[in-house]
């Protein structure tokens, strides 16, 4: 069958009509009808014959066009996409139909190109594969390991993460070391040490001192309250002026209130007569009378009173001039 008459007959559907007898023209058999159409350059409707010696001569085409040029009816089917409307919307078409040409294009070579991993394959602990293979396939193992790890640590979220907790520390032997009692520990060493110093300084005061720095701290606790100015009459400051003693004071043996016999400490002093010295502390109530010192309490009264006596003679005697 040629390709004229296979196109006649699947695409070339018009109706048939009866002939109509013709007075004039009588149809014969063995007459060839139909419409011949002869063209040189017509390329793809010319088919060879079977003997192969005429393959320049007309083409025959069956009468079914001629039945199909009589037609009214329009039988043409659209087949694939349709036209596009404008020029724009067809340049679009082809720039989208172009640029997927061309990732597909880019697609198979990155395809192509990548390197064939082989999961079957004993995996080590750094991802890559065991045995013999290129540095590309070794790359992509190492790759794919890597994006494996982030989505799984995305999947677990930040909080079941590594960040924020805790540095896990061991000992010499394996065994876990418990920060928590570590840190207390040594805190509480810390503080042990300090009281210890603390304490150290505190024995190396004297038992007056103490008493002193009491003392002082009521005082300023009573200040509160105290009043801006303070008279002559007031009984708290004579009070206290009067407990001071002073052992150059003349006016001390008609004081009729005496001094208890206990220390600042709560210790019983000596009741006897005693050498004074510079820092005005009595002796205890088990002292035997007997002096022990070198005499440097002496010497120092002797030397302060010299000084004095000068000043005041120096004094008289600028005043006579």
């Amino acid at each position: 069958m040629s390709l004229a008459d296979y196109l006649a007959k699947n695409y070339l559907t018009a109706d048939s009509k009866p002939e109509k007898k013709s007075k004039k023209r009588k149809t014969k058999d063995g007459a060839q009808s139909g419409l011949i159409i002869a063209d040189d350059d017509a390329s793809g409707w010319v088919t060879k014959s079977l003997d192969g010696d005429d393959n320049d001569g007309p083409l025959h085409v069956g009468s079914a066009t001629a039945e199909f040029r009589k037609t009214k009816k329009n039988t043409w089917q659209t087949i694939g996409a349709p036209a596009p409307s404008s020029a724009d919307q067809a340049a679009a078409d082809a720039i989208i139909a172009s640029a997927a040409a061309e990732s597909s294009v880019h697609n198979a070579a990155d395809e192509d190109d990548a390197p064939v991993v082989d999961d079957t394959a004993r995996t080590m602990e750094s991802g890559a594969h065991a045995g013999l293979q290129s540095a590309d396939q070794v790359i992509a193992q190492l790759k794919r390991k890597q994006e494996e790890e982030h989505k799984r640590l995305l999947a677990q979220g930040a909080g079941n993460g590594g960040q924020g907790k805790e540095t896990i520390y061991r000992d010499a032997s394996g065994r876990i070391i418990n920060i928590a009692m570590k840190r207390a520990e040594a805190r509480k060493k810390a503080e042990e040490e300090v009281l210890a110093v603390a304490q150290a300084l505190e024995a190396q005061k004297g038992d007056v001192q103490r008493a002193d720095r009491e003392r002082r701290n009521a005082e300023l606790k009573e200040a509160k309250f105290m009043t801006v100015t303070r008279y002559a009459d007031d009984i708290d400051m004579n009070e206290e002026l009067k407990e001071k003693e002073r052992w150059n004071d003349p006016a001390t043996k008609f004081l009729t209130k005496k001094k208890g016999g206990k220390s600042v400490s709560g210790k019983p002093l000596y009741g006897g007569s005693f050498m004074p010295n510079r820092y005005g502390i009595r002796p205890g109530h088990r002292w035997d009378g007997v002096d022990r010192g070198n005499g440097f309490e002496k010497e120092w009264f002797g030397a302060r009173n010299r000084r004095k006596d000068l000043m005041e003679l120096e004094y008289a005697w600028q005043m006579d001039e």
